[in-house]
């Protein structure tokens, strides 16, 4: 039979939700693994790369598909379940979930689109060109899928991986020493200090907090006016959401220091500093080397 594309595996993953419990990939793999009477070949089938299933990656596509269509949605400790409009999808019967039937959702045009123009610069560019523009589209995609962990992760757990980050970038000295610091002052608007640098020569103040709706100028000068009263001239406000144009301009104008990090550039960060993701596979891009051949 093989490995079923992964359109074809939407329908079924979707009617797996439409029991309205929580759901782990981990287990749906399973159950469509067994649904499609995959041989034990065609599990340990691979992607080029030899690092994911191929049939653990098409599911893993098939969810994200119907994700961006709002027909299945992430929830706490890494699990995804059905939405209203999943269930409503369902009870038409509809005979298959392809792209071309997503394509009804405007969520799902407008990550199709991103995604069309990603693939038609793709087709315009150079090779090189093109396994950046992939690289970078599969980035945008891990970013979100972070963003959504961290917004359904208890506030004690946001705090910790505030001060991962916050080490892994040369800030608070040791981790033990970070962990004492960040979530300990608890005063007003101040979520906690950690070291600039590792010698403790100077402190930064934090405040993080999961906010959905955008952060305005009046909650950033709160802050600020929380930074006067401990005397401190540097401070970090992280958000899961976004800052007001004002709130941005507000930073620029006062003369302390304070550094806004959305939640995108949050989720960039962790990326870019190992935090709460894992590598699967790496590329080489090599050239020819004009000196070896030098003397030929």
């Amino acid at each position: 039979m093989g490995v079923p594309e992964f359109q074809s595996l939407m329908l079924p993953l979707l009617k797996i939700a439409g029991d309205d419990s929580e759901h782990r990939l981990s287990e749906a793999i399973e159950a469509l693994a067994v649904q499609f009477r995959l041989s034990e070949d065609d599990r340990r089938a691979l992607l080029p790369s030899g690092r994911q299933a191929k049939f653990d990656n098409r599911v893993g596509w098939a969810r994200t598909h119907l994700k961006k269509a709002g027909l299945l949605e992430s929830t706490e400790r890494g699990k995804f379940c059905i939405t209203q409009r999943g269930r409503e999808v369902l009870r038409t019967n509809p005979a298959g979930i392809d792209i071309k039937f997503l394509m009804q959702f405007a969520e799902f045009i407008e990550f199709r689109s991103a995604k069309q123009k990603d693939e038609d610069a793709e087709a315009a560019e150079t090779p090189e060109e093109a396994l950046e523009l992939g690289y970078q589209n599969l980035r945008r995609n891990l970013a979100e899928d972070l963003l959504e962990r961290i917004k359904s992760c208890p506030p004690r757990f946001f705090e910790k991986l505030v001060v991962d980050l916050l080490v892994a970038m040369d800030y608070g000295g040791s981790r033990k020493d970070a962990g004492q610091a960040v979530g300990q002052s608890g005063d007003g608007g101040i979520d906690g200090i950690i070291k600039e640098d590792k010698l403790g020569l100077d402190v930064v103040y934090i405040q993080a907090k999961r906010w959905e709706a955008t952060v305005g100028r009046p909650t950033v000068q709160a802050f600020a006016g929380s930074l006067e009263g401990q005397r401190a001239r540097k401070g970090v406000l992280i958000t899961t959401s976004q800052f007001s144009p004002d709130a941005k301009d507000y930073v620029t104008r006062i003369e302390k220091k304070i550094v806004l990090i959305d939640g995108e550039q949050l989720a960039q960060l962790m990326i870019d500093h190992g935090i709460g993701v894992t590598e699967v596979v790496s590329y080489r891009v090599k050239k020819v080397d004009i000196d070896y051949f030098a003397d030929a």
